[in-house]
């Protein structure tokens, strides 16, 4: 799904905000991106979304090289991807179901399908009876988890989140982060850039570690790590593309 081999990302003045990093997340599996602020996640993050491009290496996603990718292609393979921010970047002049709809909308699909999809992933995170209530009434939580919906409603085979948690309590917390197992269970693959060690540690996931844009740290890595300690699961029928939800 993922594989990076010595990538590096040098920005001007040269300043690498990666530096050969190497990881290999594959089709259904799941882990957390960790590492102190400035240690290169968000970059990570940013060139598997295609928002950036590796100075050197080599970063694929899919089996495609995200390097060489030409630009009317990028919009399409993005389709593949849903995105999670810690800011949610709701538009608060539309409704819950207008904002969960919007990338159905951009891509052209029917206004039945729409409705269809968009009212399921509303439903798979429990905010069904939130479609007509505008984001200004919901709480925190109930914003991030229509951020998620509408991440998943075009039935991405990648879920990317950039601190989903980092402006919620525990509780809340650890709500959001089942809501990215159910999703892993199903077959998506995640990858979750977080600072919550505490969190990371009781879900008994794999986790890669940045620092000063190296990596320190990779559990994917482990040679038959899914023998040893259960973390890696085996590809899974996806639900999304078979419509079950």
């Amino acid at each position: 799904m993922i594989e990076f081999q010595n990538v590096t990302k040098r920005y001007p003045g040269g300043y690498d905000a990666l530096s050969n990093v190497s990881l290999h997340l594959a089709e259904g599996e799941m882990a957390f991106l960790t590492g102190h602020s400035g240690a290169g996640k968000s970059t990570l993050l940013k060139i598997i979304s295609l928002i950036e491009k590796p100075t050197r290496g080599i970063a694929q996603l899919d089996k495609i090289n995200l390097k060489t990718i030409s630009r009317h292609r990028v919009p399409y393979l993005r389709r593949k991807i849903g995105i999670i921010f810690q800011e949610h970047h709701l538009l608060f002049d539309r409704t819950v179901f207008d904002n969960v709809a919007m990338p159905l909308i951009i891509q052209g699909y029917r206004h039945q399908e729409i409705a269809k999809r968009t009212r399921a992933a509303l439903d798979k995170v429990g905010l069904l009876n939130k479609e007509k209530s505008m984001p200004v009434t919901l709480s925190g939580g109930e914003q991030q988890r229509v951020g998620i919906a509408r991440a998943v409603v075009h039935k991405p085979m990648l879920l990317l989140a950039d601190e989903p948690t980092g402006n919620l309590d525990p509780v809340l917390s650890r709500e959001i982060m089942q809501i990215f197992l159910d999703f892993n269970q199903v077959g998506v693959s995640v990858l979750v850039a977080s600072h919550d060690l505490i969190l990371i540690d009781e879900l008994q996931k794999p986790v890669l570690t940045l620092n000063q844009g190296k990596m320190i740290h990779n559990d994917l890595n482990r040679d038959q790590y899914d023998q040893e300690v259960g973390g890696f699961r085996s590809p899974q029928v996806n639900e999304f593309s078979t419509g079950n939800w």
